[in-house]
């Protein structure tokens, strides 16, 4: 059986967002930091432990009088989710638990079917993985999906989907699963699942309020969070930065290097075969490299101005090595800041790899249901 999340009170999620932000805290830290009493926050914990969302650790050794700390933490056994990516030719499955751990990120060839293949598919694949790592009778947040694409409906059901997956776009994606999986589908534009991502996993949660992910997929799109809060925009259109590179033109995208090295003769056809086949292009993706790199720095200097964000961050299926290439491309371009944020040394902003790779929009989609179980609104 299934189990759906628990409905949670405003004060039990702030509890939760607060061991998120911070890391495992005692009570009277919690109490602190909430600004709620003690007998509160005993209360709260007691019925968190007991849904099974919050765990004790071990206490501190004692340092005097009195009973030592015993810390708390988001617990892993609260419960999983599920998410799912689509890139050129893959298909990425992650399974991640409730406290963020990667319970499981897979990669599989996928041909170009249309969205109820996909569907069927992909109920065939979580339960199969839900088998395979004993997942069956947990609770289940639901699943995530990383639409390749920006919304064309406010209700997120129907998504301009990238024109190599025909038969996608405008379709009603969010209700073809749902009525396939039967479970509660979250769909998110890939770039805003990267940042998702990049917050929970890649450390930014506690490091700063203002992220900005660059993501070179199948198109190039940026995710932006803000206190821990996804920034989409009036329609759902915030980070479109694709509408910079007109599709008719060479882009910084993925499918884009892919169609490169095929013009100058290499038998690529997707990321599956990918790095079998770029062997002695190296100066065929040098030379991509420089030019993306000229159409990456205007927008990230317009980035920089508009939002002060306290990291920004590429992320690609793309091998590695050419993402590596790419930043120290864009950062050796010196990436003005300015002189009027002393803050930032030496007045360029550094251009940060992401250490997630290709899976940061499945792992993403994957954590978009945990988020939205105690998102603050």
């Amino acid at each position: 059986m299934r189990h759906q999340p628990l409905p949670l009170l405003d004060e039990e999620k702030r509890l939760l967002w607060q061991l998120r932000l911070q890391g495992a805290q005692s009570r009277s830290a919690l109490a602190d930091s909430l600004q709620i009493s003690n007998s509160a926050i005993s209360k709260l914990t007691r019925t968190l432990i007991g849904q099974g969302l919050v765990e004790e650790l071990p206490s501190d050794a004692p340092t005097g009088r009195g009973r030592p700390m015993v810390p708390l933490r988001i617990s892993p056994a609260g419960g999983y989710a599920v998410g799912l990516a689509l890139y050129a030719g893959i298909l990425e499955i992650a399974i991640v638990d409730y406290a963020g751990g990667v319970i499981a990120l897979t990669s599989e060839k996928i041909a170009a079917i249309d969205p109820e293949e996909f569907a069927r598919h992909v109920d065939r694949r979580i339960h199969e993985l839900a088998l395979e790592h004993r997942l069956l009778g947990r609770r289940l947040y639901g699943v995530g999906f990383s639409a390749p694409g920006p919304a064309l409906s406010r209700d997120g059901n129907r998504w301009h989907i990238v024109r190599n997956l025909p038969g996608w776009k405008d379709a009603p994606l969010r209700t073809i699963l749902e009525e396939t999986l039967r479970l509660p589908i979250w769909i998110e534009n890939d770039a805003t699942a990267a940042a998702l991502a990049e917050y929970y996993l890649g450390g930014l949660i506690r490091r700063c309020t203002t992220a900005v992910v660059l993501l070179l997929g199948h198109g190039v799109g940026a995710g932006i969070i803000h206190e821990g809060r996804l920034m989409r925009g009036e329609g759902g259109g915030a980070g479109e930065i694709g509408m910079f590179y007109p599709g008719d033109r060479p882009r910084p995208t993925t499918l884009d290097l892919i169609a490169t090295l095929q013009a100058a003769g290499c038998a690529v056809h997707s990321l599956a075969d990918f790095c079998d086949a770029i062997r002695g292009y190296e100066d065929v993706i040098a030379r991509w490299q420089d030019r993306a790199a000229d159409q990456l720095l205007h927008t990230i200097n317009s980035a920089l101005a508009w939002l002060d964000p306290g990291a920004i961050r590429l992320m690609s299926p793309l091998p590695a090595p050419i993402m590596r290439g790419l930043a120290e491309r864009l950062n050796r371009g010196a990436v003005i800041w300015g002189d009027h944020v002393a803050a930032r040394e030496g007045g360029t902003f550094p251009i940060e790899i992401s250490e997630l790779g290709g899976g940061g929009s499945a792992l993403g989609a994957a954590l978009l249901p945990i988020h939205a179980s105690i998102a603050r609104s």
